[in-house]
């Protein structure tokens, strides 16, 4: 049995929420971004750091990446879950299971950090 605890949320409804909220963030960002870009004609790298030093495309994108990384976390949890504990029953599933999450949990806390970085880092 997989309990709550390697889960982002605490229960299933909330890992389904986080997926939700998150995905009509990074749905938001993407249109957003993809309509800034079809509408400006010179499209700069002065422009195009313009639009990162305002404080709200900041907020805007660090939210895009919060939301990216929890929702990579549980659809990752999710797909860790069911295959490797369901498709291996027993000891070496588990163990396997948890390394998979504790290293793409590694990798996508690193990502996360080094986003971050870039956009609050200058």
């Amino acid at each position: 049995m997989v309990t709550a605890v390697t889960s982002f949320g605490r229960s299933g409804l909330y890992d389904w929420l986080i997926q939700r909220v998150s995905a009509i963030v990074m749905a938001a960002y993407t249109v957003f971004i993809t309509g800034f870009v079809m509408t400006t004609p010179d499209l700069s790298f002065d422009v195009w750091r313009a639009l990162f030093d305002t404080l709200w495309m900041r907020v805007f994108t660090l939210a895009t990446i919060i939301s990216l990384a929890a929702h990579a976390w549980i659809g990752l949890w999710a797909v860790l879950t069911d295959y490797l504990t369901d498709r291996l029953m027993g000891a070496k599933a588990t163990v396997l299971r948890l390394f998979a999450q504790v290293v793409l949990g590694a990798v996508t806390l690193t990502y996360t950090v080094w986003a971050i970085e870039i956009l609050w880092g200058h």
